[in-house]
């Protein structure tokens, strides 16, 4: 194990060191650290029981990280500005999203005909986030117009916990479908409860958070190191109250990181400097472990079927749902095919994957991950080695046609 760890420690260091340079290359964090995570596991650097102690280790770190992720992304969206300015990430997320849902429910029928419909669309909605962490060399280029680069940051920071209902919902009727006894209204109830409940308690507590941190800054009773483990803290907060309700922990996360940052807008220096320090880390380890854990078994299962399939959602579905989302906008035809060319999968689908794998247990969660696994690696390949170049040629396009 103490190798392993060392490998894990030098490779940080390593990737630390060129950080900089690798951000404007095709070279990417979560390629690295998906190949470096691999790389441990086909080696055999870490034998079979310490490779089953991280697999163990994955749920823990999956679930803080999306945890923290959820309410990070959502404290930093303005609500207000997103329904009066926002109109494409608006759009996107409130017609693109679906469609994306829809049309990769309906291609699904296609390759896995024998499978149940509502777990086709289960799949389909965790297919649906984009994480832009697998190409920040878009939305970090300041040659990319910035409305164009603001709208991406802000639909990939919601999108994933606009998602999280429809998986849950998803997840319930699955399972309602796969109970034996039949008892599809308990299954109801339970995923009524975690839709609703979670988003209550969750905008209570980040409600209340946000007025007593103000509160305590205004009175100089705190300071930054402290304000933020007080953040993290409240974020834990929202996830173990909705709990013990019956709520769902990761959409309370959510929004209570959204009426967080909202209620606290002014005062939320921590979070941004969080989320380009110690977030950034957190990712990493996140997608080590997704390569260490996750990534073998999920190559030596991929067929060709699958990789069709997530093909078609990455290239067509995605593109497709985006550019008639933006459709009567002032968006052209070249940022409509930007945008929706713009949708790498990561983090959030493979967290969500794993989240269904470890609550539901039926016959299709193993095969559900795998896909997921898949599509992460697929994506952070091509998405990766693509979204520098392509940036520039938007950005060199976009000027031309003005």
């Amino acid at each position: 194990m103490q190798i392993g760890v060392i490998t894990v420690l030098v490779g940080c260091i390593a990737y630390a060191m060129v950080a900089h340079r690798l951000s404007r290359s095709i070279v990417t964090a979560p390629m690295v650290f998906l190949a470096l995570g691999f790389g441990i596991s086909a080696f055999g650097i870490i034998d079979g029981e310490q490779m089953h102690q991280a697999e163990s280790l994955l749920h823990t770190v999956a679930e803080i990280a999306l945890i923290v992720l959820l309410f990070l992304d959502a404290s930093q969206i303005n609500v207000a500005q997103l329904r009066s300015q926002s109109v494409w990430p608006f759009r996107m997320l409130v017609f693109g999203m679906p469609l994306m849902m829809l049309f990769g429910t309906l291609s699904a029928v296609l390759f896995f005909p024998d499978w149940p419909l509502t777990v086709l669309a289960l799949v389909a909605a965790i297919l649906a986030p984009t994480d832009a962490a697998l190409g920040q060399a878009v939305i970090s280029n300041p040659a990319v117009p910035e409305k164009e680069r603001q709208s991406l940051t802000v639909e990939s920071g919601l999108n994933d916990g606009l998602a999280l209902p429809f998986i849950l919902f998803f997840a319930s009727l699955v399972a309602m479908h796969m109970d034996a006894d039949g008892e599809r209204m308990s299954w109801l109830l339970f995923g009524a409860k975690q839709i609703i409940l979670g988003p209550l308690v969750g905008g209570l507590v980040g409600w209340v958070g946000a007025k007593l941190f103000v509160a305590a800054e205004a009175r100089a009773l705190t300071e930054s190191t402290f304000e933020g483990i007080a953040i993290l803290a409240l974020a834990g907060v929202a996830y173990l109250s909705a709990a013990q309700v019956g709520g769902n922990g990761f959409i309370a996360a959510f929004v209570a990181g959204l009426a967080f940052g909202n209620v606290a807008a002014e005062h939320c220096r921590f979070i941004y400097e969080f989320t380009e320090t110690e977030g950034q880390l957190l990712i990493w380890v996140s997608f080590l472990f997704i390569g260490m854990g996750l990534l073998p078994n999920a190559l030596a299962h991929l067929d060709w079927t699958m990789a069709v399939y997530i093909l078609l959602s990455l290239l067509v579905l995605r593109p497709l749902a985006i550019y008639l989302s933006l459709l009567g906008t002032r968006a052209s035809a070249l940022t409509r095919l930007f945008f929706g060319w713009f949708g790498p999968r990561g983090l959030a689908t493979a967290l969500f994957a794993l989240l269904v794998v470890h609550e539901a247990g039926h016959e299709y969660a193993d095969t559900i991950l795998i896909i997921a696994i898949n599509a992460v690696w697929i994506s952070a390949l091509l998405h990766g080695i693509t979204a520098a170049p392509g940036a520039n040629w938007y950005a060199t396009r976009s000027k031309d046609e003005c």
